[in-house]
């Protein structure tokens, strides 16, 4: 690692508790050990773009946040809390939510389908899931009847989005949410995402265009070899960037 890439610290705020703090975190599949005491800390109610090369680890440690993948060893804490362990369900009755790459949607049935399902697992009911889903996606009002594999591919990101913010998430895990999609889609998306951080929800996003990322993001950390080897506010970690990128690290 280069002298120039060492992490700097993010803190949350004195008295709050982080939306999502991992220390130490050792993590993988079988044998093969993906994390390498990893240190993390997502402040409450802030954007973080999570970015680095491809098998940084990135989506690793979004499936750790998510208890899709137990740590070997560290520390795991959503909002104060020590979560080791548990499972994703418990972890989504914390209040994580995490958007997988792929999107996670139900192709075959129409959006009003799709947001009815979710209100099996939810206390709430359809016609509030559906008010709420079409004041702040309006798009998916026009394409309620519409089956959700047919839409463009910005439309079933916006469905899986509203799908997630059914269960009014503190913590929301985003991986990939560009993936196939049009630069001008991808703008659109973002402002998106922008206004649910403003709205107060803590967002961990992981993203391949790292300028796109930075530009809405409170905190940015970049990470190689399973590893944060920068972390900061984006103008300070935008220099390192085409460093982590094309290999400047090693």
């Amino acid at each position: 690692m280069s002298a120039d890439l060492l992490p700097a610290a993010v803190e949350a705020p004195v008295g709050v508790a982080p939306a999502l703090e991992l220390r130490g975190i050792r993590a993988g599949y079988g044998r093969i050990e993906v994390l390498h005491g990893l240190d993390l800390v997502v402040p409450a109610g802030s954007l973080m773009a999570l970015l680095g090369p491809n098998g940084a680890g990135k989506t690793t440690t979004l499936a750790v946040a998510s208890g899709k993948v137990r740590p070997t060893s560290g520390c795991l804490h959503v909002g104060g809390r020590h979560v080791n362990g548990a499972s994703p369900a418990a972890l989504t009755r914390a209040g994580v939510c995490r958007i997988p790459e792929g999107r996670g949607i139900f192709p075959n049935l129409t959006v009003a389908e799709n947001l009815k399902l979710v209100t099996y697992a939810a206390d709430v009911s359809v016609a509030e899931v559906t008010a709420m889903t079409y004041d702040r996606f309006p798009k998916l009002g026009q394409r309620r009847t519409q089956v959700a594999g047919t839409m463009s591919g910005g439309e079933q990101q916006m469905l899986a989005m509203a799908r997630a913010l059914v269960t009014s998430p503190g913590l929301l895990l985003l991986d990939e949410i560009s993936m196939g999609l049009a630069p001008l889609i991808v703008a659109e998306l973002y402002e998106l995402v922008a206004a649910l951080a403003a709205d107060g929800i803590s967002v961990l996003l992981v993203e391949q265009f790292a300028r796109t990322a930075l530009a809405v993001a409170d905190y940015a950390a970049l990470m190689v070899g399973g590893r944060i080897v920068r972390v900061g506010q984006p103008a300070d970690v935008a220099a390192f960037v085409d460093d982590v990128y094309l290999g400047g690290t090693t």
